[in-house]
């Protein structure tokens, strides 16, 4: 029963040709509402994806001046603890009895009457 044909028949009056006229304007409403939505969507998509990108690439960079950073903070520390370590060897060198003593153990200066042995760093081959 429910292979039973519809056998309605349309009148072609003013008011059916009004309303497929009304019809038709709204499925091109819709159809129009659909593209622009796509386009937004597909416009949207694209600027999401650019500042996506543009985000990680910051991201990326940020990282590696961070560790830059690091490393030139850990070099200027190196560097301050050379600095003060030959700030000290000048005070140091500035001292006569320094300057003398380091003469004198390396490279065999003497006082007077004083003698210097020299001993061979290597060991006894007995």
């Amino acid at each position: 029963m429910s292979s039973k044909k519809k056998t309605v028949t349309r009148l072609d009056s003013n008011y059916m040709q009004q309303y497929d006229a009304y019809i038709e304007r709204q499925k091109r409403k819709k159809q129009r509402l659909i593209r622009r939505l796509v386009l937004f969507s597909i416009v949207a998509a694209i600027v999401i994806g650019g500042l996506t990108s543009y985000h990680i690439k910051q991201r990326v960079l940020q990282a590696e001046k961070i560790e830059q950073y690091e490393q030139l903070q850990d070099e200027l520390k190196a560097l301050k603890a050379e600095e003060a370590n030959l700030t000290e060897e000048i005070e140091l060198l500035n001292d006569e009895e320094y300057v003398l003593d380091i003469a004198r153990t390396n490279y065999f200066f003497s006082k007077k009457g004083e003698l210097i042995f020299k001993v061979p760093n290597e060991d006894p081959s007995y």
